[in-house]
């Protein structure tokens, strides 16, 4: 069963602490939602576990299956099996998403043929003649999801990590990117979301809400940690 655990994390940016003392777990067909005001250290967060050279791990652990990561370059961790999808992916001017799921998927040792494209595709909705259109060019907002999350049923990752993907949907919107989330936990994926929309955690209804202030978890629970915020507003932490 696969686990990610994170614990007594902490992490600087340029010498500037922004995770501070964090531990969770994410098991395989769960989904944790977190949450918190601008500049808490959600993407911060995510960043850390992928492993990005800005974001030094000064203390605590990352495990994968029990096996400490911390160490590792992005992409070992991906080869372990860990996924991020960026909240703004960049447009790859002459880049088909043909070519760019098989060199991706290639990379990772996982099936890269047309069949498996075009797989990756009907799971997420989009017809597979999209597969000759350039990336992020000339999509809608939900098209764009869309193909974030065709990356992560193309390579097949075991931790799926989506920051804010539900920035910009409407509500038809939010129930397609909920149905496809809960179709990654349901493959046994563990997911970790970030969000600032209640809406989505409403649809998605997620095992676990983590509510992130300050760089430290604050509060943690199901989904009346969501309500709770909604009439009490983000706990504060003393600093």
């Amino acid at each position: 069963m696969v686990e990610l655990e994170v614990s007594n994390l902490y992490v600087k940016v340029e010498g500037r602490e922004v995770i501070r003392g964090v531990s969770f777990h994410v098991g395989g067909g769960k989904i944790t939602v977190i949450v918190g005001p601008n500049g808490s250290g959600k993407s911060s967060l995510l960043l850390s576990i992928m492993g990005h050279p800005r974001y030094t791990v000064t203390q605590g652990k990352i495990l994968l299956n029990g096996e400490d990561i911390s160490s590792l370059k992005p992409h070992e961790r991906a080869r372990k099996g860990i996924f991020l999808a960026f909240q703004n992916p960049p447009e790859l001017p002459g880049v088909n998403i043909l070519s760019f799921l098989t060199e991706a998927a290639s990379k990772l040792g996982r099936p890269s043929d047309i069949g498996a494209v075009y797989a990756s595709l009907q799971a997420v909705g989009l017809p597979k003649e999209y597969s000759d259109r350039n990336v992020n060019e000339g999509f809608s907002g939900g098209e764009k999801k869309r193909l974030e999350l065709a990356q992560a049923f193309m390579l097949d990752p075991s931790v799926v990590m989506l920051d804010e993907p539900d920035s910009g949907l409407d509500i038809e919107g939010l129930r397609m990117l909920s149905r496809l989330v809960r179709d990654l936990a349901s493959r046994g994926k563990a997911v970790l979301l970030v969000s600032h929309n209640p809406k989505t955690l409403e649809y998605i209804s997620p095992d676990k809400v983590l509510v992130l202030v300050s760089g430290r978890i604050a509060l943690e629970g199901g989904i009346e940690v969501v309500r709770k915020i909604e009439s009490e507003g983000f706990p504060v932490i003393a600093e």
